[in-house]
C-alpha cells in the first residue's frame, strides 16, 4: 500500500510540473543545428560532412489581422563539403570538390492564421578559404584522433556569397485524434551560392496531440509572448520529409561565377531527391531533435555513388 501511494504521487508531482510547463510562455530562443556524417557513420567522412548553424530566434509583440506570429531570425553558420574521403591529395582523385561556405543571416518568419506559413532569409558571407573549411576539419579530425585532412589546396576559389532564401508552408490535413498530420512545404534559394526550387511533404505521427504549424518545434514556430493566445506545449513526434528539388546552380560543386579560378569543379545533376526522418521533442525549457538525412547524387561524377546519408542533431533552448 505505501509503495502505491508513493508510486501514485511521484506520478502526480510529475503530471503536476508537466501542466505547468504546458501554461508556460517563452518568447525567445537559442539553437544549435550540426549536420555531420559522423551521426550515422564512424567510418563515413564524405562529401557535405559538416554543418555548424547557431540561431536566436525571438517573436515579434507586434499584434497583426492575419499573422498568428511572427519570428525574427539571426544566424551564423558553415556548410562543408569534401571528397569521398578528406585525405584525397591527387587533384585528380577527387569526385567533387572541397568547399567551405560561412554566412550570417537575417530571417523573418510569418505564420499565418490560415494555416500557412512564409518564412524568408537573407545570408551574406563568403565561399572558399575564407570560410575556414580546412581549419574546422582539422580541428574535429583532431578530436576524433582522426588523419588531418588533405587536399585543401583544391578546395572552391574565395568569392563574397549573396542568397535569398523563401520557404512556404501549407497544413495540409490530420486524423481526428491529432496525432498524424501532414504539411504541404516548398523552397526557392536564390544567390551566388545556391540557386533551386523544392517541394515535398512533411509527416508526423505524434506520441501526444500534435501541435499547430503555427505553435510546435517541427517549424521553430513555439515561441508566445506573456499576452499569446497559445503557449508552449509540450512535444514528441517522429516525422518524415521526402522532397524532390531542381537545382539551377551550386557554388559549391560548379565554382563561383563570381571568381571562375576554381581548380576542380563539375557539372551538376539537376533533379535530385533527399529525405528526412528524425524525432523531435520538448523537455522544459529544451527540445531536442535527432535526424537522418538521405540524398541522391547531386553532381555527374562516375565515382560518387547514387546515395549519401548523414546525420543531425538539434538543441534549443527557451527562455524570456
Amino acid at each position: 500500500m505505501i509503495k502505491k501511494l508513493t508510486t501514485l504521487t511521484i506520478f502526480l508531482l510529475s503530471f503536476n510540473s508537466f501542466t505547468l510547463f504546458s501554461q508556460k510562455h517563452f518568447s525567445k530562443e537559442f539553437s544549435i543545428y550540426n549536420d555531420n556524417d559522423l551521426y550515422t557513420s564512424v567510418k563515413r567522412d564524405r562529401y557535405y560532412t559538416n554543418g555548424l548553424f547557431l540561431s536566436y530566434r525571438y517573436i515579434s509583440k507586434k499584434a497583426n489581422d492575419h499573422l498568428e506570429k511572427k519570428i525574427y531570425e539571426f544566424q551564423i553558420g558553415q556548410e562543408m563539403y569534401t571528397p569521398f574521403k578528406a585525405t584525397v591529395n591527387l587533384k585528380g582523385d577527387h569526385d567533387r570538390p572541397f568547399a567551405a561556405h560561412l554566412f550570417g543571416s537575417f530571417g523573418i518568419n510569418r505564420f499565418y492564421k490560415n494555416k500557412s506559413a512564409l518564412n524568408t532569409k537573407l545570408q551574406i558571407g563568403i565561399i572558399g578559404p575564407d570560410a575556414l573549411g580546412q581549419e574546422l576539419q582539422d580541428f574535429i579530425h583532431s578530436i576524433y584522433n582522426y588523419k588531418k585532412a588533405i587536399g585543401w589546396n583544391y578546395q572552391i576559389a574565395n568569392a563574397i556569397s549573396v542568397n535569398f532564401n523563401t520557404e512556404y508552408l501549407k497544413y495540409l490535413a490530420s486524423n481526428k485524434a491529432k496525432t498524424l498530420d501532414i504539411t504541404w512545404t516548398n523552397r526557392l534559394r536564390t544567390g551566388t551560392v545556391y540557386t533551386d526550387i523544392s517541394t515535398g511533404l512533411y509527416g508526423r505521427i505524434g506520441f501526444k496531440p500534435l501541435q499547430e504549424l503555427f505553435n510546435s518545434i517541427a517549424f521553430s514556430s513555439n515561441l508566445n509572448t506573456a499576452n499569446s493566445k497559445t503557449s508552449n506545449k509540450p512535444e514528441a513526434f517522429l516525422f518524415i520529409k521526402p522532397m524532390i528539388h531542381y537545382v539551377l546552380y551550386d557554388a559549391t560543386i560548379q565554382g563561383s561565377f563570381l571568381n571562375e579560378n576554381s581548380p576542380v569543379t563539375f557539372e551538376l545533376r539537376p533533379i535530385t531527391f533527399t529525405t528526412q526522418v528524425g524525432i523531435q521533442f520538448t523537455a522544459n525549457r529544451f527540445n531536442f531533435g535527432y535526424f537522418v538525412n538521405y540524398h541522391s547524387k547531386k553532381l555527374k561524377s562516375i565515382r560518387v555513388p547514387n546515395a549519401n546519408f548523414y546525420g543531425t542533431i538539434l538543441i534549443n533552448y527557451q527562455f524570456n
